[in-house]
């Protein structure tokens, strides 16, 4: 049992870790520093990698080992194009399907994210809003959509950090929004309107949208016009 539970431990963690960028995109997996950090065996850490890599977080190849899953600019090309279709299909069959004891589960996961918000918290809001949109998929059950929707929020996830970080008056009315736009949503799905539901579904696609062509497009560095002036 307690090998059990050190590899739900390490798996758990690793997830974490992928999304909170502590592991950053495209980096090696030392099999034995990580072996050591949790206590696992190469067996059972195998295993772990196997799960993870199952689910996108990390990439498994014959004689190069684990990494973490990258962001390059292919990937970032198909989840611009992909996300909006993908979440905007989520909420409609969550709203016809989402059963009573979902729903309080969303609204206990909501009021952990207005707890983080509160504390300006980005990792925790970032987490947390990863939570919410994963179970919107559990309430879809489709088994089609369903790992479309989780390998995107592994990248949304990460990319949602510069959303999240607190930096101007801007930034804290984004963030407001956002957390009534998640109310609205359980409100949508409580009521029994899917339409109503993926229309603030793609509402809170674009109002992070903007934020997230920043992670691929950061903002220019500032130029001084004058270094360049013959003198």
């Amino acid at each position: 049992m307690v090998g059990v539970n050190k590899k739900e431990g390490a798996y758990s963690d690793l997830k974490r870790r992928v999304l909170t960028l502590d592991l950053a995109p495209g980096s090696a997996l030392d099999e034995i520093m990580i072996s050591e950090a949790y206590g696992l065996s190469r067996t059972p850490l195998r295993d772990v990698y196997q799960r993870l890599a199952g689910e996108g977080y990390i990439d498994l190849k014959a004689n190069r080992g684990a990494t973490v899953s990258s962001m390059d600019l292919s990937t970032m090309r198909n989840f611009f194009q992909s996300a909006p279709m993908i979440y905007a299909a989520i909420a409609r069959l969550a709203t016809e399907q989402a059963s009573t004891e979902q729903v309080n589960r969303l609204k206990q996961i909501q009021t952990r994210f207005k707890r983080a918000v509160s504390k300006n918290a980005s990792a925790e809001m970032s987490v947390h809003n990863h939570h919410f949109h994963e179970l919107l998929g559990e309430m879809a059950e489709s088994p089609y959509l369903q790992p479309s929707l989780c390998r995107l929020l592994i990248d949304h996830t990460r990319m949602s950090h510069r959303f999240y970080r607190i930096r101007q008056k801007k930034s804290i009315a984004r963030i407001r929004k956002s957390s009534v736009q998640h109310d609205q949503m359980i409100d949508a799905i409580e009521n029994h309107e899917p339409a109503r539901c993926v229309e603030l579904t793609l509402a809170h696609w674009e109002l992070s949208r903007g934020e997230l062509d920043k992670y691929v497009l950061p903002d220019a560095l500032p130029v001084d016009y004058a270094d360049y002036q013959e003198r």
